[in-house]
């Protein structure tokens, strides 16, 4: 009794779990898919880089230590006169030298740094900028994928609907050839064409598995995990509505646009910083450490001797031989081609958008001309189907018309999967992925 109840419990589970809907596919895999974990790390890589920059402006510290053993002390001379009528060589150390010395220094004036720190925060939003961006690619990649699983699924209703007419068909003209009133050979042109549409519903059925492993791949979920996917009805069939003709496209929408415009600043700023370092730079420094001497190594630990000294560097750049006007010169060609390829973007991208637009209004025109198509066909098979019964008409009318209907049918799916398609390029164009995720 307790396994029933379990086994049960667990069909009621599955036949109650929903579907993956569009929306739903989209969530998991802006928490899964992988390359989220790498933009992520993108950004905490541009905060610490930050940081980087900041650090080379605050203090300091350092501590050296040196132990010598002078193998041959280099002497010196006291001249004659001042100790003795001869001059007289020395050596100012002993065998044995240690030192110990601690320092620390802090940048006072340095424009090129003050200038570095100044790009950090645009390092940032291009992380950010990323970040955003790779979530778009999300969206647009699971959309692709998702769509193209909801036409199979159309593709195989409509493949199926032709098999059970081949079917209907062939078990009339069993009978027919049984009492003699047709040839075999009739029949055997319909089995043909049944045939061939279940050769076409096992390649569907393939596709469809495809389909449905790439979009797995788009979402991070796992591939061996089985995943139920809306299957098509009308009322199911996802809102996408056509923006607004009056409304105005705005290139700053688009994260690419944005992006080249911090690659500007940014460049800016390293022209900048590289101007910056023809300019004096001051810093100070405080030194305190201890030196030992002696004849042998424990002896010169024995007895330290300490110094101190607190001092300014005044670095002052003279000449370079060119080298910084040519990098100045580079960083300045660099800031003009990122100036004008963003005037050519900006042009590329309203091209885009008008083009995708122009495509997604005749793929909707082409979706309702194609659907009323396969209407119409449908139709005429009816009253074909009726009149080959009657014997009004003969099986090739009724062929042709059947044929009529698969060539209606996959005109009607291909112009389906582009308007499809042509909708998401028009939102990507118009970088409105992330709307276009939160009106479903």
């Amino acid at each position: 009794m307790i396994i029933v109840l379990y086994l049960l419990c667990a069909c009621l589970k599955i036949s109650a779990q929903d579907n993956w809907t569009l929306k739903e596919c989209i969530d998991y895999g802006l928490k899964n898919n992988r390359n989220n974990t790498i933009f992520a790390n993108e950004k905490l890589a541009a905060h610490a880089k930050a940081k980087e920059a900041l650090a080379d402006y605050l203090p300091r510290i350092g501590l050296t230590t040196t132990l010598d053993n002078n193998l041959k002390l280099q002497q010196t001379i006291i001249p004659a006169g001042i100790f003795s009528q001869n001059d007289i060589r020395v050596s100012l150390s002993k065998q044995y030298s240690s030192n110990a010395t601690a320092q620390v220094d802090q940048v006072i004036y340095d424009q090129a740094l003050l200038t570095g720190i100044k790009a950090s925060k645009y390092n940032r939003r291009q992380a950010e900028l990323n970040e955003a961006q790779s979530k778009e690619t999300i969206i647009y990649n699971i959309s692709t994928a998702y769509f193209q699983i909801f036409v199979y699924q159309q593709q195989l209703e409509l493949l199926q609907f032709n098999k059970n007419t081949y079917a209907t068909q062939i078990e009339i003209y069993s009978l027919q050839v049984k009492q003699g009133t047709i040839l075999q050979k009739d029949m055997d042109k319909v089995k043909v064409d049944y045939n061939n549409t279940t050769t076409q519903i096992r390649v569907a059925e393939s596709n469809l598995a495809l389909a449905g492993n790439q979009l797995k791949y788009e979402m991070g979920y796992p591939i061996s995990a089985p995943i139920l996917v809306t299957t098509y009805t009308e009322t199911s069939t996802p809102n996408l509505n056509i923006q607004d003709s009056t409304k105005a496209f705005l290139v700053s929408s688009r994260i690419d646009y944005r992006l080249s415009e911090l690659n500007i600043k940014v460049l800016e700023i390293q022209e900048a910083r590289i101007k910056a370092e023809a300019l004096p730079k001051l810093s100070g420094y405080f030194r305190y450490g201890a030196v030992g001497f002696g004849d042998n190594l424990k002896e010169s630990y024995r007895e330290f001797s300490p110094f101190s000294a607190v001092g300014l560097k005044l670095s002052i750049p003279i000449f370079d031989f060119f080298k910084r006007n040519a990098q100045s010169r580079q960083a300045q060609i660099q800031r003009i081609n990122a100036v004008e390829n963003l005037k050519l973007a900006e042009g590329r991208y309203e091209v885009e958008y008008e083009n995708n637009r122009t495509k997604l209004l005749q793929a909707q025109a082409n979706v309702e001309n194609d659907k009323r198509n396969v209407e119409l066909a449908e139709s005429v098979l009816r009253v074909t189907d009726l009149q080959f019964q009657k014997g009004i008409t003969n099986l090739t009318d009724w062929l042709n018309t059947q044929n009529s209907l698969k060539e209606a049918q996959n005109s009607y799916l291909s112009s389906l999967y582009n308007y499809y398609i042509a909708r998401i390029d028009l939102e990507k164009a118009a970088g409105t992925l992330t709307t276009f995720y939160n009106s479903l």
